[in-house]
This record gives C-alpha cells, structure tokens and sequence, in this order.
C-alpha cells in the first residue's frame, strides 16, 4: 500500500491532481473492448475545452524496411471536430475549382515563395496539383517535419482537388508510423460521445489493418491504446480489433 501511495504522490506531483484522479479511474492492467474503452475515456475528459481522442497503435512491423512501411489517409465517418484549414498549391481551373470546394488558401509559385521567405504556416493541410509539384518540392524541409508535405499515397497530390479539400474539410486523416512503429491519430473530440467514436476508430482500424504489408509476419496489432488530451491512456484488448465494424 505504502507503494501505491507513493505512487500517487509522485503523479500527483508530476501532472496535477485531475490527471492523478482520472489514472484511479483507470486500470492500467486490464485490457478493455473498445467502446468500454472509449466511454471511459470520454468520461474523465474533464478539461474546460473538448478534448480530443487519440488513438495509438504499435504494429508488428519494422518501419526500417521500406516494404513494410504503413501509411495512408482515411475519411472518419463523424469528422475529427476540428475547422480543418486547407491550403490548395495549384493554378488555372484547378485553383477556381479548390476555391470553390472550400479551400482556405490557394497559390502556386506565390504561396511556395510565402512559405520559403515569411515562414507562413497557417493551414492543417496542404494539397498539390501534380503540376505543382516541381515548386512543392522545395518545401520539403519546412513542410516534411511538420507532416505536411503533399503526398499521392495520403490522396493530398492529385488532380482532383476539389475532392481532396473535400474530404479534408470532412474530416480525412492521415496515419503513418513513427520511428517505434506506432501510428498515432485523433478520431474525433470527447463530445463526440463513445458511439460516434467508436464509429471513427473502426475506420481508422479498418483502413490500418487493409494496409497491412505483405511482409509483415506473426500478430500484426501489437498494442492499442486510446487517451483524451489531458487523460492517461486506456488499454484496449488488440484480439478484439477486427475489420468488423464496432457491434
């Protein structure tokens, strides 16, 4: 007992006293179905604003190996909650036609150069017509580490880019694994409620699973964890993730 208590102190200490209340509501040791998961997630998110929920998934793979690299975009079904700001690099008809889909910013040679000399960096997405892609190149340094960089395999350098703004405005995300082979993704914000996120974690899970590499051998979903912004994170049973849709 003396342990535990020392170890709610240290948290305490470390995080604050709401992150302390909302880990003894938690059990860190079980591994929950999804919406349990979920509901218990959306009812310690407590902040004064709504949280966002994350999902962070470990993978059997080596993100070394270029043959077994896990990326790609996905449309959540409820959106992300978030007023997405998108900027369109294209010109002629392709620039009217993202304007007209909703598009925050547009340009071509004049954004690039915006971007290069006044460090401008207000917008969530960035979309190129494959035309562009020549000037985008340039950004590779400013817009690559920030995960912004336009790419054909996240559907963000196409022709089409009134439907690209489209499905940004929708709620479409990306998901890639990082240097631990975890992807991590918001689906959605804690008002969403556990339904509406559940809806979104299956999408995201569905679209994760279907892009599993041929390489990749033995269990391909090592770990599943789910977290409010300001929240610990919440085990889920990866035997329980499937390509069904939440039941």
């Amino acid at each position: 007992m003396a342990d535990i208590s020392k170890e709610k102190l240290h948290i305490a200490r470390r995080y604050g006293k709401r992150y302390a209340a909302a880990m003894d509501s938690v059990d860190r040791s079980s591994l929950l179905d999804v919406k349990e998961a979920l509901e218990t997630a959306c009812s310690i998110a407590k902040a004064k604003f709504d949280e966002t929920v994350e999902v962070h998934v470990r993978l059997g793979v080596d993100g070394r190996h270029a043959d077994q690299q896990v990326r790609g975009a996905v449309v959540l079904p409820n959106g992300t909650g978030k007023d997405v700001r998108v900027a369109v690099f294209a010109k002629g008809n392709a620039a009217d036609a993202a304007r007209e889909a909703g598009a925050d910013i547009v340009g071509d040679a004049d954004l690039v150069e915006r971007i290069q000399k006044e460090g401008f960096m207000d917008f969530d997405v960035a979309i190129a017509a494959p035309d562009m892609m020549g000037l985008v190149g340039r950004l590779g340094k400013v817009l690559g580490p920030r995960g912004l960089m336009p790419s054909p395999k996240a559907g963000t350098v196409t022709p089409d880019v009134a439907t690209a703004v489209a499905e940004a405005k929708a709620g479409k995300i990306e998901y890639r694994l990082d240097k631990t082979n975890i992807i991590h993704c918001p689906i959605g914000k804690a008002s969403f409620g556990a339904d509406k996120l559940s809806e979104n974690f299956y999408a995201l899970l569905d679209a994760i699973v279907k892009a599993k590499p041929a390489a990749a051998k033995g269990q391909y979903i090592r770990s599943c964890v789910v977290a409010s912004t300001m929240g610990p994170g919440i085990r889920i049973n990866p035997n329980k993730v499937t390509l069904s849709s939440a039941e």
